[in-house]
């Protein structure tokens, strides 16, 4: 079975590495959301790009979920006694990626290339795209502070200010990158991760040329909310923020007619009669790699179902 994954996030680089542990690796392409990558210190970072390379190479800190295993931070702590920004904890080792990462974009080439360069290097046989080669920028518009980069209010302001929207800039100019239309077209099933729905999803879809193509498609979307509550991140927050309850309800209406099933926990299970197409409930909670190759068997189970 042929399988696109949408993903962001530590939950969108957790269900990759369980379907990675159970497809043949020339059957997972998983495209990533780069919305979240931004500019610091002189450096294009990509956090959630690197997320999900990091897991699938199994050099992903397993504590954080995010940056390298075994890392060190010698440079921040220089920084840091020298007066420049550290609230973006970049390490040692992940500091490398972003510096051969941003010479080769300074030449010119494209972040599609430089990825799949660096998934050889790191010894991932899955084909790991970023959405786009051109930059596409998430702002949060909030209601305090005005209008924030993604990774201002993430990790500098911690989530606090509160959410009114969300604005994609560059994405009107921006394309799908070089395979990721054609990864969906000879897909089997599109799988939707346990991303934020705002942030780490909706600038995937906002893409030209996705949603036709995911239309022709079986999407299948794993909820990130369970009982009301995000295990990591700010979903939950963001739904409350715009006026929606947040719960596994609410995010299957915010993908709506684009799905063909959904998946949520069994602590919901009370939602899935609310929920107008099919659902499959299982455990969504990833504690273990255990745990993200059974979700990954649960959710391809899903699919056969359908057909």
């Amino acid at each position: 079975m042929r399988i696109v994954a949408l993903a962001g996030g530590v939950g969108g680089a957790k269900l990759s590495d369980g379907l990675a542990q159970i497809l043949p690796a020339a059957d997972l392409t998983v495209i990533v959301n780069n919305g979240d990558d931004f500019e610091h210190l002189g450096l294009v970072v990509c956090p959630d790009l690197d997320t999900v390379c990091y897991t699938l190479a199994g050099l992903a800190n397993p504590e954080t979920g995010w940056g390298r295993l075994g890392e060190t931070f010698h440079i921040l702590e220089s920084l840091h006694l020298l007066g420049g920004p550290d609230w973006f904890k970049l390490g040692d080792l992940d500091l490398a990626t972003h510096l051969e990462r941003s010479r080769r974009l300074r030449e010119g080439q494209p972040l599609s290339q430089i990825t799949h360069d660096f998934c050889r290097t790191w010894n991932v046989p899955q084909a790991i795209l970023p959405m786009s080669d051109q930059p596409v920028r998430t702002m949060v518009q909030t209601a305090d502070q005005g209008e924030l980069p993604f990774q201002e209010y993430f990790v500098h302001r911690q989530c606090e200010p509160v959410v009114k929207g969300f604005r994609f800039a560059g994405i009107e100019a921006a394309r799908p990158a070089p395979g990721v239309l054609e990864a969906i077209e000879r897909s089997d099933a599109v799988v939707i991760c346990p991303s934020n729905p705002w942030v780490s999803i909706n600038p995937i879809l906002g893409l030209d040329g996705i949603r036709p193509a995911l239309s022709r498609k079986r999407v299948v979307a794993i909820s990130p909310i369970i009982a009301g509550k995000t295990v990591k991140g700010p979903a939950a927050k963001m739904y409350a923020e715009l006026g929606i309850q947040p719960s596994a309800l609410a995010v299957a209406q915010h993908y709506g007619s684009l799905l063909s099933a959904f998946i949520l926990d069994v602590q919901d299970s009370p939602l899935a009669n609310n929920i107008e197409i099919r659902t499959c409930l299982t455990d969504i909670l990833m504690n273990s790699r255990m745990d993200r190759r059974r979700l990954a068997q649960d959710v391809l189970d899903c699919i056969q179902r359908l057909s």
